[in-house]
């Protein structure tokens, strides 16, 4: 018996020892703090179909995700305009991060004021954000309803969609446009309604040439729609239709939208729609972004489906519409970078679905790259389109090594980079650090959505908190 609990004692030990070695095997060899990913996965194929989030389609409220130019998108018919090159998505992008800026920090240079004067008749406001725009959803508006493609944006509070007939200009889209005498649920907003008398206060423009209420919103990339503030049904799923939602019928729209409709607005104002829909959904909505075009993700309204890992940080207070949210560190592989703690409260930020490409402070920035620039120095370096600074070339490539990106949260949430949300793929030989450099010491950090792709990213209105869950599109 003794020699027999002996031999159960040493095989213990044994195991336990060799449990030991391959962690540290792991810790040695980087597997714990690195991406191993296969160099096809950065260059998906043109014609691969469309994969489709199994989420959205088992979870209730739940809206599919496409991204407007890829194969799971309606918009990608040669009635819409072609896809944008990588330069012109990256220019929308910094269009929207100047206007973001501009507005946070509530000032205007000389030359925002003449492109704005030149862009549209609209009195020249702070601007709202447009940018690329590049995740969509259907919802059905009217009586009998239209299914529409509207761009979704949580730095957007209006919803709106081009409306039959288009005084001056309606851009090009894929579904027809809407017709208000069509439905018989439409009606136009009174200039004495509350609603109408409220729109200045939320960034926008008023203007009652008749007993109608008529709203300008002008965009930070030039983009703008003019038109009636009105009352229609609004369409979610099959069992959610709501009556009397407050949106844009714009009859004069000008910009960058590819084919989609118009916009679905999620921010914090009053005129958004989770504001609208507070009595079913208590504010709470999800989405996942999915990890490449070629599959889908969805956007949930309500508590519905929320993964139980979800890890919250409070939300604060940006603008009436933006979410704010505490970034305070940054980690490398398995190592937090150094940065001092008044970097990120001394610029403020915010998790923003329509901004593309992270923006940080200069001294967090310098940091992340010297540390991912490290850990790359075996891959060979090229150079990029702006904003990008520290890109490679993969040509020849199988397998990459790509350090681990993660944030810190206020509350002690991290959140850990999918691998997607560390590179942004140019073309075949350039793949890029995806963040960027504000240009100013006071300008805002922004989240963006290249790092939130495939997390359950939660914003719960009434808890004042916005969540991160792995795995979200699945």
């Amino acid at each position: 018996m003794k020699n027999m609990l002996n031999i159960i004692t040493i095989i213990l030990c044994a195991w336990l020892s060799w449990g030991r070695t391959d962690g540290a095997q792991k810790r040695e060899s980087g597997e714990v703090s690195f991406h191993k990913i296969q160099a096809s996965s950065l260059f998906p194929s043109s014609s691969a179909p469309c994969v489709f989030s199994p989420r959205a389609s088992n979870t209730k409220s739940s809206l599919q995700v496409v991204h407007r130019h890829g194969p799971c998108s309606s918009l990608s018919s040669k009635k819409a305009k072609t896809s944008p090159d990588h330069e012109e998505i990256l220019r929308l992008d910094q269009a929207r991060v100047n206007s973001i800026h501009s507005k946070l920090s509530k000032k205007l240079t000389a030359r925002d004021r003449v492109s704005q004067s030149q862009s549209t008749d609209l009195q020249a406001r702070d601007g709202l954000t447009i940018g690329s725009a590049n995740y969509i959803v259907t919802v059905g508006i009217g009586t009998p309803k239209r299914d529409l493609s509207l761009a979704f944006d949580t730095g957007s509070d209006l919803t709106w969609t081009q409306c039959q007939p288009c005084l001056k200009k309606c851009y090009q889209q894929e579904e027809p446009v809407f017709n208000p005498s069509s439905s018989s649920s439409y009606a136009n907003v009174s200039c004495t309604s509350p609603v109408c008398e409220s729109l200045t206060s939320q960034g926008l423009n008023r203007q009652c040439p008749a007993s109608n209420c008529f709203y300008g919103a002008r965009y930070g990339d030039g983009s703008f729609t003019q038109g009636f503030l009105a009352k229609e049904k609004f369409t979610l799923t099959s069992s959610d239709v709501f009556d009397g939602v407050n949106f844009g019928c714009g009859v004069n729209n000008q910009g960058y939208f590819s084919g989609a409709a118009g916009l679905l607005g999620l921010g914090r104002g009053e005129l958004s729609l989770p504001s609208q829909t507070a009595s079913k959904y208590n504010k709470v909505f999800s989405y996942c972004l999915p990890s490449s075009p070629e599959h889908t993700g969805h956007l949930t309204f309500g508590s519905a489906g929320l993964s139980n890992s979800v890890k919250y940080t409070p939300i604060t207070t940006a603008t009436p519409t933006f979410y704010g949210v505490d970034i305070v560190g940054i980690s490398v592989g398995d190592k937090a970078l150094v940065i001092p703690s008044t970097v990120f409260s001394t610029s403020r930020s915010i998790i923003d679905s329509g901004t593309v490409i992270t923006r940080l402070p200069p001294q967090a920035y310098d940091a992340l790259r010297t540390a991912f620039k490290e850990k790359m120095s075996n891959y060979k370096t090229t150079s990029g389109p702006p904003p990008f600074d520290t890109c490679y070339d993969f040509t020849g490539l199988e397998t990459m090594n790509i350090p681990k990106v993660s944030f810190s949260f206020k509350g002690g949430t991290v959140v850990e980079l999918d691998s997607r949300g560390v590179l942004y793929t140019v073309n075949m030989s350039t793949t890029c650090l995806a963040f960027a450099n504000n240009t100013g010491l006071g300008n805002v950090a922004i989240f963006g959505n290249a790092q939130q792709r495939t997390m359950q990213v939660v914003y719960d209105g009434p808890g004042g908190r916005v969540g991160f869950a792995p795995n979200g599109c699945m």
